[in-house]
Order: structure tokens, then C-alpha cells, then sequence
């Protein structure tokens, strides 16, 4: 076995053992937790895959920022005093049909496919380099992402507007 299968396999085990921890948890706080160790698994996982643009971006968007909007909000809302509600009744057994319609989808992907794939091209070199992602971002898709940002303003002023309350309007 060589080094990078076993960091994989070490990684991976982590990486599903964390998932497990966040379906498992009964604490708000602690499943948050579990899922920040899962994106930074999935974010070494991005850096054995040598994209360290993409690895980064986990770690600063996912781990970092949501990770920690979320905990505000469980901790701004009290979710872990909230008492859980009834499940609906159908809930259970769709969510076995579905478990068991995955497991056999990855059981024909590992059995019957295996070696089926095709031989990937080559990637050329400084591809998915931060450089070269910021240079096709600012030349080729300017448009798009100046259009996402205003977008996002405006769904930031939108949230500040509406949470604001009890002022009165001039």
C-alpha cells in the first residue's frame, strides 16, 4: 500500500464517520461540529486531488463561513430547547426505500462497472491554478460574476430589511 491509498483510506474513514456523527448526533451543536470536520476531510481529500484553489474554498466558504452562520443561528434561535415535533408517517419508509435503491446503485457501480471507465485526458499544465481560474473569471465570465455579486447585494439588503423590526418609517 502506498502512502496516498492509505491517507485516502484514512480520510475517507473520517470523512464518513463525521457524516455519521451529524445524521446521529441528537445536538445541534455537536452534528455543526461533525460537519466541519467532514468539509475539512473532503477539503485534504481536494488537496490530495492536487486543487488547492478548490481545497481552499472548502475550508473558507463551507468550514468557515457557513459553518459558522449556522452556529449562530443555533445558538440566536435556541434550537436545542426546542422540543422535536412528530415525524409524518411517511417519512420512515420512503427513507428506507431510498437507502436501500443507494445501496444497490453503489453495489452495481462497484461490481458490475468496475473498469468500465474510460482512460481521462490529460489536463494541461496550470489548469485550475488560482491564477488561471481568476484570469478566466475576470476576462471570459465578467459579466456573470459582476451580475452574481449585484445579486447577492441585493439578497443582503433584502435580509437586512427584513429583519429589521419595529422601526418606524419616515
Amino acid at each position: 500500500m502506498t502512502l496516498n491509498l492509505i491517507l485516502f483510506l484514512g480520510l475517507a474513514l473520517v470523512s464518513i464517520a463525521s457524516a455519521l456523527g451529524l445524521l446521529l448526533s441528537r445536538s445541534a451543536v455537536y452534528a455543526a461540529l461533525n460537519l466541519i470536520l467532514n468539509f475539512s476531510a473532503i477539503a485534504l481529500l481536494y488537496l490530495m486531488l492536487h486543487a488547492p484553489f478548490i481545497a481552499l474554498i472548502q475550508i473558507t466558504v463551507y468550514a468557515g463561513a457557513i459553518m459558522v452562520l449556522f452556529l449562530f443561528v443555533i445558538m440566536l434561535l435556541g434550537a436545542e430547547r426546542l422540543g422535536g415535533g412528530a415525524p409524518l408517517p411517511w417519512q420512515r419508509p420512503v427513507s428506507i426505500v431510498l437507502a436501500v435503491i443507494l445501496f444497490l446503485e453503489a453495489v452495481y457501480l462497484v461490481f458490475f462497472r468496475m473498469g468500465t471507465t474510460t482512460q481521462t485526458a490529460t489536463v494541461p499544465e496550470g489548469f485550475g491554478t488560482p491564477f488561471a481560474i481568476g484570469e478566466t473569471l475576470f476576462t471570459q465570465y465578467l459579466l456573470p460574476f459582476e451580475a452574481i455579486s449585484i445579486l447577492l447585494l441585493a439578497a443582503i439588503v433584502g435580509a437586512i430589511v427584513l429583519t429589521r423590526k419595529g422601526e418606524k418609517k419616515a
